[in-house]
C-alpha cells in the first residue's frame, strides 16, 4: 500500500519530467529583480513585479514548453490585473508551481 504523500510526490515528479519541457526559474529575490528592472529603467515596485510575473505566466503557449515554475514568496500572494491568483494561472495551465527555499547567503 502506497502512502498518500508518496503517490502525490510521484505524480508531481511525473508532471515535472515531461520530455522537451523545462522549469521556469521565476524566483528572483527583491534585490535581484530590482537590479534587472533598474538596468531597463523600470521601477521595482510590487505592482511592476506583479505585472512582470503575470506577463510571464500568461504568455500564450507557455505550457507547451514549461512543466514547472519556481516562485518567489511574493508571487504566492499576487494576482493578474483581472484578479486571478498567479498560482491558479499556473495550475490551470498544467504548470506545477513551487517555491524557492533559498534565503540567501549567510556566514558560517
Amino acid at each position: 500500500m502506497t502512502v498518500d504523500w508518496i503517490a502525490d510526490l510521484e505524480s508531481t515528479v511525473r508532471a515535472l519530467l515531461v520530455p522537451a519541457k523545462g522549469i521556469l526559474a521565476a524566483d528572483e529575490s527583491l534585490p535581484t529583480i530590482e537590479r534587472r528592472f533598474s538596468a531597463l529603467g523600470i521601477p521595482s515596485t510590487e505592482e511592476t513585479r506583479r505585472a512582470y510575473r503575470a506577463m510571464l505566466f500568461t504568455t500564450p503557449g507557455l505550457c507547451a514548453h514549461i512543466s514547472g515554475a519556481i516562485l518567489f514568496d511574493e508571487t504566492l500572494h499576487q494576482r493578474t490585473a483581472d484578479g486571478v491568483p498567479l498560482l491558479d494561472v499556473l495550475t490551470n495551465a498544467g504548470i506545477v508551481p513551487g517555491i524557492t527555499v533559498d534565503t540567501g547567503l549567510v556566514a558560517l
